[in-house]
């Protein structure tokens, strides 16, 4: 069978054909795509005529369709079906990716091409493209000397080829540390179906008997709210943190180094000097004080709410006791259930009466099923997508169940850009990690499940509304502190009045949730909110300490220096573990977010800002959401993106918002 990856697919929008699709297709087309593109890169260089907008940079745009196409299906299908025979060309896969963008990059006859441009011509995208391609070469080291380059290319493979070990060993290690359980009893405080989809995971991973319950990418398990046994909690937590922390300690402390040494030759004091010159943030000092800012008033309502949690518990409590009597708290002092709420919280209705539904008000557009497009997996599902007036605008596919071979969290990709010159509409994705039921049961999503759902989505909107000429500069193409802007925006719609009475139902009676629920879940809205703020700004932090480390320098003890960070950053580890320790904090080392998981924190000033227009415009209109979508969503990296956001809010962001929300205004 002929190689489906080296020529465009058939199906509507290019859709691949996963079913027909080897390792071996994936590497055979990967390095024809490199060879490929070399000679269409070749052509461009040996132009004898001078270099015009055209014959140079629209035709580096155009090329390299081979390669892209092969890489973005591979890497999609490896996060979220990982299987062994996937894992295995990872290296490869990953190395080509990396020598061919050095390869471009450190071009030199085409660098002198892109500068020899004439700028002043150009208006509108094609200006925006020619500036943002030629600060991506700068930043990528093109105006380098020769021996610099070569020394630049040596450390990009290498980095490479960790990031690809420690992706491979941080989803061996979430599935190795599952936790198994003999006796049933051990799990008290789990519903029957829980119970019964840990013994379904138990014996699908080969335990002949008892009950297995998986981990979840950050620290804290979900489940730990439910545990009534204090023991049981602290395996499950203590399983949780030991990740990696024998075989991917030494790989992110290698990286960290690495990176530091890239950095200076590249010129830059540090590797989060690299990755703030293509950032919103002005300076790695403004992102450690606003960090810094968050902290103290974070850490001093987190003690507040452990001043609370002790007296209920009757006495100081440990880490793995903090969700189990947290989840008390929400019921005795605000009567939320969040256990009862998820028969509310049906996956099918949440999606389509949810998700969907708030799309069409919001924007217009309407969803098709599209049972004739299979996925890499039979979970996989494809919608396509329509606008206001009916034209194609996109295809979306989800991906939403857990299995041994997905990565942990949750996340949106991109299978095609969208192009106007090329005359493409997106294709994205949304994959999360929902507990598996057991057999003939419901899919069941907590409160937290479905806020990431709608997040993911509002990732799906940037990517499909995309309306640019070129790939470069389409849909979340953006900075890594702006993309998660959208996304957050979205969540505001999960819980929204106009909403949730739309799928928030009983998946057995059908009996709508209770306004009064909703009530309560309002008022509880600032609770937790401090535990919730510290372990984020406790990665943020570990984060950047590594990435903000001199050139040269070595760190021996990774955890003792992880340990050292938070400690003198005013964190207390053994009571509020990060939300990502070193050992599996694969945003960082293995999914392109080194220097930036800052950019949560400071996307969500924008986002509480946007909240805050929209509470104020009249919430879920179509005027509101053509607004958004016009100046914002459609745009990419077109314009500025702050001035996008100039533009659709009338000024800049204002920090207050946010300061409310997570409970920062006057904490004491």
């Amino acid at each position: 069978m002929s190689n489906q990856l080296l020529s465009p697919s058939q199906n509507p929008y290019q859709w691949p054909e996963f079913q027909s699709l080897t390792a071996e297709d994936y590497v055979v087309a990967a390095r024809q795509g490199a060879a490929l593109q070399q000679e269409e890169l070749e052509a461009i260089t040996s132009n004898n005529e001078p270099a015009t907008f055209d014959n140079t940079l629209v035709a580096l745009e155009a090329s390299g369709q081979v390669l892209r196409r092969t890489l973005m299906t591979y890497f999609t299908v490896l996060s979220a079906h990982g299987t062994e025979d996937l894992r295995a060309i990872q290296s490869e896969m990953s190395s080509i990716m990396t020598r061919q963008q050095d390869a471009i990059h450190l071009n030199e006859t085409l660098f002198s091409r892109l500068q020899a441009l004439n700028l002043d011509s150009l208006v509108g995208e094609d200006a925006r493209l020619a500036e943002q391609t030629l600060r991506e070469f700068e930043q990528a080291g093109a105006a380098l000397g020769s021996e610099a380059k070569d020394k630049l290319s040596k450390l990009n493979e290498l980095i490479s080829e960790l990031s690809s070990q420690f992706s491979n060993l941080a989803l061996e290690n979430q599935n190795k540390h599952a936790v198994h359980f003999a006796d049933a009893a051990e799990l008290e405080g789990l519903g029957d179906a829980a119970i019964a989809a840990a013994a379904k995971a138990a014996l699908d991973a080969g335990y002949p008997d008892g009950f297995l319950l998986p981990l979840v990418s950050p620290s804290q398990q979900p489940v730990l709210s439910q545990l009534a046994r204090s023991e049981s909690r602290r395996k499950v937590h203590e399983a949780s943190l030991s990740r990696g922390l024998k075989s991917t300690l030494e790989l992110a402390a290698q990286m960290a180094s690495l990176r530091a040494e890239r950095a200076s030759v590249l010129g830059f004091a540090n590797h989060a000097e690299t990755v703030l010159a293509d950032a919103t943030a002005p300076s790695t000092a403004a992102v450690a004080e606003r960090l810094a800012e968050l902290t103290a008033p974070a850490v001093r309502n987190a003690n507040a709410e452990a001043e609370i949690l002790s007296g209920l518990a009757g006495g100081p409590i440990n880490a793995w006791d903090w969700r189990y009597y947290s989840e008390k708290v929400l019921q005795e002092k605000f009567s939320v259930d969040t256990s009862a709420l998820r028969e509310y919280f049906e996956l099918e209705r949440v999606l389509v009466q949810g998700v969907f539904a708030t799309a069409t008000r919001l924007y217009g557009i309407t969803f098709t099923e599209r049972f004739d497009l299979p996925g890499y997996h039979p979970d996989v599902r494809v919608w396509e997508v329509f606008d206001a007036d009916g034209s194609a605008l996109a295809l979306y596919s989800g991906d939403f169940l857990a299995r041994p071979t997905k990565k942990g969290g949750a996340w949106m990709t991109t299978l095609r850009d969208g192009a106007s010159f090329l005359n493409e509409r997106p294709i994205v994705t949304n994959t999360l990690n929902i507990a598996p039921p057991a057999d003939g049961e419901p899919v069941l999503l907590t409160l937290d499940e479905t806020n990431t759902l709608f997040h993911e989505f509002g990732h799906a909107l940037h990517g499909m509304f995309a309306n640019g000429k070129y790939a470069s500069l389409s849909g979340t193409s953006v900075p890594r502190d702006f993309v998660e802007f959208p996304s957050q925006v979205n969540e505001m719609w999960a819980l929204h009045e106009d909403v949730v009475g739309g799928y928030a139902k009983h998946y057995a009676t059908d009996e709508p949730l209770d306004p009064s629920v909703l009530e309560s879940l309002r008022a509880s809205e600032l609770w937790g909110q401090g535990f919730a703020t510290t372990e984020y700004l406790a990665a943020s932090v570990l984060d950047w300490a590594w990435h903000t480390i001199e050139p040269g320098t070595v760190i021996a003890d990774p955890e003792a220096f992880e340990q050292q960070v938070l400690v003198e950053a005013g964190f207390d580890p053994q009571m509020i573990a990060p939300r990502y320790r070193t050992g599996y904090f694969q945003h960082i080392f293995a999914n392109g977010y080194s220097a930036g998981y800052y950019s949560y924190i400071w996307s969500e000033v924008l986002d509480a800002d946007t909240v805050q227009w929209f509470a104020e415009n009249g919430g879920l209109m179509r005027e509101n959401g053509n607004r958004f979508r016009e100046e914002l969503l459609s745009r990419g990296n077109t314009r500025d993106p702050l001035e996008s956001y100039r533009l659709f809010r009338g000024r800049n962001a204002e920090v207050e918002p946010l300061l409310r929300r997570r409970g920062l205004v006057n904490a004491e």
